[in-house]
C-alpha cells in the first residue's frame, strides 16, 4: 500500500508530487533541489554548496521515514552542466563515504528554477 512521507524539514512540494512515497519497504524521493525548507533557493551559490543543500533535504526526508543515507540503495543526479560532476562528486562523497549506493549521473538541459543540480533517491526501509 503506497504512503507518502511529508516533512517540515524538506521543502514543500509545490505541484501535482509528494516528498516520497513507499510501500513500507522501499522508500522513493522526488527530486531534491538546492532550496531551504523556508523557500529559499540557492541557485546562485556554488554547486558544492547547492550539493549539500539538495543532499540535506534528501536526508531529512528519510529521517521522517526512520531511515538515514546508509539506507540509501540508488541515487540519480541531475546537473545542468556535467563541467560541475568533480564538485558536486567532492561535496556529495562528504555524505556517502562508506558503501556509496548505486548513482547515475546525467547533465540535462534545464533543471526547476534554474537551479544547478537535483537529486533523488531509492532508499531501504527495512
Amino acid at each position: 500500500m503506497k504512503r507518502i512521507t511529508d516533512t517540515d524539514a524538506a521543502p514543500a512540494a509545490v505541484g501535482a508530487y509528494s516528498q516520497a512515497t513507499n510501500d513500507g519497504d522501499v522508500l522513493f524521493t522526488a527530486g531534491q533541489i538546492p532550496m531551504t525548507p523556508d523557500g529559499d533557493l540557492l541557485d546562485d551559490d556554488p554547486i558544492e554548496a547547492q550539493t549539500e543543500q539538495a543532499l540535506e533535504n534528501l536526508s531529512a526526508i528519510l529521517e521522517e521515514e526512520g531511515a538515514d543515507l546508509e539506507d540509501v540503495l540508488k541515487v540519480t543526479v541531475f546537473l545542468d552542466d556535467i563541467e560541475d560532476f568533480d564538485a558536486m562528486n567532492e561535496t556529495y562523497a562528504d555524505y556517502f563515504d562508506a558503501e556509496p549506493p548505486a548513482r547515475s549521473a546525467v547533465e540535462v538541459a534545464a533543471l526547476p528554477k534554474g537551479v544547478g543540480v537535483e537529486i533523488e533517491a531509492i532508499a531501504s526501509l527495512d
